[in-house]
């Protein structure tokens, strides 16, 4: 005969969770409510002098034009860091499943960029692309091309784009290759015996099983490219030129500790809080709906 069996109060719970709740009360809450009140307040350089001034720094961000440009610039390299970082990913994780010798040596390989720092990760690519030293740089000029990111806001994009999205890569491909291998194999076999192609089974089976570990990454890129870039914009372009990669984030920290301005920063980092909290709301309420679990 069963009997039910009833465990008294503990703490425990409490004590095993407790690191966690004080990591989060340090590093998010308390960051976070400090940015909230701040936001409201006209600092002098030193913080020795503070007005209130309600809502005026959001007012002055909302007509400055330069403002607007960071965001439109945002949300372009958001959006090309999501993409390359994802596409690629997908396309090494589906090459890598199918490898059968020395598939280990690959994988290890693959997720090793992962490991590098942003700041390490945009020097390797600044080397590879200077216009005077870097030997991309000297394979395009010998194609007729001369690159030079220092002065073309065009192809600053790109190189910051290219290294953001390599440094993500790695991080992408190892949920793809998880998400691969816990695809039942019958089922590929059993369309490849149907006569569907490779390209038709990854269209018609894989993609549709991968939904939720693509919308887990999609929120997790979106997440870095507006956050995590700043290492790779700082060493690679730091903003330029002419602030053609200014994204919002390092917006934030060029105008509070270059600029001094230290309301308008706080203001600046709470609305991109906000539009980060936006943007995953509504991933999880609109496009979770479209995912197959």
């Amino acid at each position: 005969m069963l009997k039910n069996v009833h465990f008294g109060p503990s703490v425990l719970p409490f004590l095993l969770v407790l690191p966690q709740i004080a990591v989060t009360l340090v590093f998010f809450i308390w960051p976070a409510s400090q940015a909230l009140y701040q936001s409201v307040l006209l600092e002098d350089a030193f913080g020795l002098k503070t007005e209130f001034v309600w809502f005026r720094n959001f007012e002055e961000l909302f007509s400055d034009p330069h403002y607007w440009s960071s965001f439109e610039i945002t949300v372009v390299f958001s959006f090309l860091v999501a993409f390359l970082a994802m596409s690629f990913a997908l396309v090494l994780a589906l090459l890598a499943d199918r490898v059968i010798k020395g598939s280990g040596t690959y994988r290890t390989l693959l997720i090793w960029p992962y490991a590098v720092a942003p700041v390490t990760a945009g020097a390797l690519w600044v080397f590879m692309f200077n216009p005077t030293l870097g030997i991309v740089a000297y394979a395009l000029s010998a194609l007729g091309y001369e690159w030079n990111h220092q002065l073309n806001g065009g192809e600053a994009m790109a190189l910051v784009v290219m290294a953001s999205a390599w440094k993500q890569v790695a991080y992408n491909f190892l949920f793809f290759l998880a998400g691969l291998q816990s695809i039942p194999k019958s089922l590929i076999e059993a369309a490849a015996i149907d006569g569907a192609g490779p390209g038709r089974r990854t269209i018609d089976i894989i993609l549709p099983l991968l939904s939720p570990t693509t919308f887990f990454l999609l929120v997790i890129n979106i997440v870095f490219a507006f956050f995590e870039t700043f290492g790779v914009i700082h060493a690679v372009t730091a903003g330029g030129p002419a602030g053609a990669t200014n994204i919002l984030v390092y917006k934030v920290f060029n105008d509070g500790f270059v600029g001094l301005d230290l309301g308008g920063s706080a203001a600046q980092s709470v609305i991109l809080m906000i539009i980060v909290i936006g943007l995953t709301v509504v991933q999880f309420k609109y496009i979770e709906k479209k995912v197959s679990y």
